[in-house]
């Protein structure tokens, strides 16, 4: 028998199959194979199509079992990982009503901020354990305020995974993980939060159904079993955001530890047994997988939007058709430590939490044409983002999360030497890569759904140790190249607050006049 997971991302949607018996991973694989496209009619808005996130699930599906070829009967149980944050909008015939607006969407910030004001700082962090900010009950409130008539045929709200989980078993369902995702969750009172519904003119009937985050979601329909070519029944048994499942995937799942992944956007995720916050709402608090009101687990996570996003866009723009990472890692790493001055901020992919929710936009700062070359643009790039972990690992330690060891995967940005050496030098920890997936964690956490297995320390396992990165020992000069970088990071976000009102002008002017 066979464990079956996915991991539906922004840019691809990962697939992957589990021996139920050894928990080994037979195979995995990705479909598309290029980028999925985000659609950004506006500045600082995204959105994707949810039909396109179950077409490519279906292909990713065939591909699976084309290259791993098992009897697909023999699936026992499924599980989802999904994009954190995504507004999914249903009618009552479950069609979708638009385009899902996704994490990195940053047009409902200023009605997040209105709320944390009107509601109260104390009453956002110490219930909802967040500003509302641009999380999905600001950007429902986006809809509602600007799209009225679609908003009166909404009959359910979802989160991507709720969706997927739909589409497989016609159930609309969440967990409360999802919903302290989206801030509707009250902590405090567990149950949804009254005070933010009534806030924002939200009826109730919009939340789905809760089920627990390891339980029976649903079963696939006939039209799903079809679709894949799985069995009728086949149970949904587990499905978490993606960060949370990517820390489950690490073995986090208790206080002190940490993961980390650096996709398209850049993440370093915590585990505490208590309500934490951060008074500025640059890090935020979230229900874990094994989260109960008895045993508290509460992951924070940071956040940082413009990371391999700034590096993929910079290897489009730069790079030779067919050129690797590989080929560019080779290249920079003949570029000293600090590119000779070049100096990348990687802000441009909408509004930064940990920049208290400012859309600064991203920077090459220092370019001198006579002696920089396009390595040392790859190299800066990395940089950039790695020093982008620091600053925020720096406020995560201001908070009460402890960095000794950060665990991650190997299948994102750290895999390149020179961008988790700098993060491990700076901070002055390990980094364990370890053998294991997103997609792979689902898949055997549904085990734990199905009850098949009787703990996650059970189906989870001790993963393979690939490599572990250590701190340098010249430590200065990381240390040089990132006060520089943070110093000009500063100096910006000063401006930007100082000369506020001015841009505001001139993006209205801009706007009116495009």
């Amino acid at each position: 028998m066979y464990l079956l997971g996915y991991d539906i991302g922004s840019s691809s949607v990962k697939a992957a199959l589990v021996d139920a018996r050894t928990l080994a991973t037979v195979g995995s694989v990705h479909h598309p194979e290029k980028e999925m496209d985000i659609i950004a009619r506006q500045t600082g808005w995204a959105e994707q199509q949810p039909e396109v996130w179950w077409e490519n699930l279906i292909a990713a599906t065939h591909k699976l079992f084309a290259q791993f070829p098992i009897d697909r009967q023999e699936v026992q149980s499924i599980g989802i990982s999904y994009q954190m944050h995504g507004l999914v909008l249903l009618d009552k015939e479950q069609h979708v009503l638009r385009p899902s607006i996704i994490w990195c969407d940053s047009r409902a910030v200023g009605i997040g901020e209105k709320a944390f004001e009107y509601l109260g700082e104390e009453f956002c962090l110490s219930h909802l354990l967040n500003s509302p900010g641009n999380f999905t009950a600001s950007k429902l409130k986006w809809v509602k305020d600007h799209e009225p008539e679609l908003y009166d045929q909404i009959d359910k709200v979802l989160l991507p995974g709720d969706y997927i989980n739909m589409k497989l078993t016609g159930e609309v369902n969440t967990t409360i993980p999802a919903l302290s995702e989206g801030v509707f969750w009250d902590f405090q009172e567990n149950q949804v939060s009254t005070d933010l519904m009534a806030h924002f003119g939200f009826c109730h009937s919009l939340i789905p159904d809760i089920t627990d985050t390891f339980s029976i979601h649903g079963q696939l329909t006939s039209i799903a079993a079809r679709s894949l070519g799985l069995k009728k029944g086949t149970p949904v048994s587990y499905r978490a955001g993606d960060q949370p499942n990517n820390a489950l995937s690490l073995g986090v799942l208790n206080p002190g530890e940490i993961a980390a992944t650096g996709g398209t956007s850049g993440v370093v995720y915590g585990v505490g047994d208590q309500p934490l916050y951060d008074q500025q709402s640059r890090i935020n608090g979230f229900a874990h997988v094994n989260h109960s009101p008895e045993n508290p687990r509460i992951g924070m996570l940071l956040c940082i939007n413009g990371a391999g996003i700034q590096y993929s866009w910079m290897k489009k723009m730069l790079a030779s058709e067919g050129t690797s990472y590989y080929d560019i890692e080779r290249m920079l790493s003949s570029i000293p430590v600090n590119s000779d001055g070049l100096c990348i901020l990687p802000f441009g992919n909408g509004a930064e939490r940990m920049l208290n929710n400012r859309d600064i936009g991203s920077r090459v700062l220092n370019l001198n044409f006579n002696r920089h070359s396009k390595a040392h643009m790859y190299r800066a790039s990395l940089e950039g983002v790695a020093y982008s972990f620091v600053y925020g690992i720096e406020i995560m330690k201001q908070v009460g999360i402890p960095v000794s060891t950060i665990r991650v995967g190997n299948d994102n940005l750290f895999q390149s030497e020179v961008f988790s050496s700098t993060i491990a030098t700076l901070l002055d920890c390990e980094i364990e890569m370890l053998e294991t997936t997103g997609a792979v964690g689902a898949a055997k956490a549904s085990a734990v759904g199905t009850q098949e297995a009787d703990s996650l320390e059970e189906v989870l396992g001790q993963p393979e140790l690939i490599r572990t990165y250590t701190a340098h020992s010249e430590r200065t000069t990381y240390e040089t190249g990132y006060h520089l970088w943070k110093a000009e990071l500063l100096k910006l976000l000063n401006w930007k607050k100082k000369h506020q009102v001015n841009d505001h002008e001139h993006s209205y002017w801009r706007e009116t006049i495009l």
